[in-house]
């Protein structure tokens, strides 16, 4: 029987999405000595293994930081925060619910535009609204490397400019709030396999899920996987162009140099 089998925190996947955690961290500078971190806690595989990298990473830092758990609780009877708070309980972590009645809100409002957009909105604003009550001056989240990519992609072919989500994105005046991603490194394929790993509980689904499985967002997810199949290496390759943009060779006239 494998070490790990009792202690999913020595298994080889959970090693290596540590080791790439703690890369991303100090490669974009994401995490200072005596940071309140309000991490962002939805109930799905990414930000559940997010905190369990964090907490690992913590325990082996150089550096004092604190983690607080955040759930956003949309009212909906699919999503249960009371699962996702027994299981923070379980596991130590300093945990807070933030609610809001979501289904009323759209009702009040007559929201006849994709539900998603606002609710996004609202569920940002609630977070960056905890973060302050906590002294929380960072907000991580659980994209990974596969959103990023595909977020890429969405940009580039709407015609939204070279960006994606940003690893250590800087805080507008009105938050003041810095977001970070500290498994920008990683990609979901690892995340998946330490999952299985940890039995993590189910919190349900938003009762819009249909809507995200349609979007621009899993389309282009899609895409990833089936540019894949040519090209066994496409994730690993992204990431090495992402870190090296040659603003010599792109049309924007502000990068180009006319005279020498």
């Amino acid at each position: 029987m494998a070490k790990y089998e009792t202690d999913p925190r020595k298994s080889p996947a959970f090693r290596e999405l540590c080791k790439l955690t703690g890369q991303a961290v100090t490669r974009y500078r994401m995490i200072e000595e005596g940071d309140r971190i309000l991490v962002g806690l939805s109930g799905g595989k990414d930000s559940f293994m997010l905190l369990h990298a964090l907490h690992a990473l913590k325990r082996k830092a150089p550096i004092y930081f604190e983690l607080v758990a955040a759930t956003f609780d949309p009212g909906f009877p699919e999503f249960h925060a009371d699962r996702i708070a027994d299981y923070c309980r379980e596991q130590g972590w300093e945990h807070r619910i933030v609610r809001l009645d979501i289904a009323g809100i759209l009702a009040e409002k007559q929201y006849d535009d994709t539900p998603c957009v606002l609710c996004s909105r609202l569920r940002r604003g609630k977070l960056y609204g905890l973060a302050a009550g906590e002294n929380c001056g960072k907000l991580a989240l659980g994209q990974h490397f596969d959103d990023i990519a595909a977020s890429f992609l969405m940009s580039l072919f709407r015609g939204q400019g070279l960006s994606t989500m940003g690893p250590n994105v800087a805080a507008k005046a009105k938050e003041q709030v810095r977001v970070i991603r500290p498994f920008a490194l990683a990609p979901e394929s690892l995340i998946i396999r330490c999952r299985d790993e940890f039995g993590l509980p189910v919190a349900g689904k938003c009762r819009y899920e249909e809507l995200l499985e349609d979007g621009d967002r899993a389309y282009f997810r899609g895409l990833l996987d089936d540019l894949s199949e040519r090209i066994p290496n496409l994730r690993s390759q992204m990431l090495r162009s992402l870190a090296n943009v040659q603003t010599d060779y792109l049309l924007d006239p502000k990068f180009l140099k006319y005279r020498e």
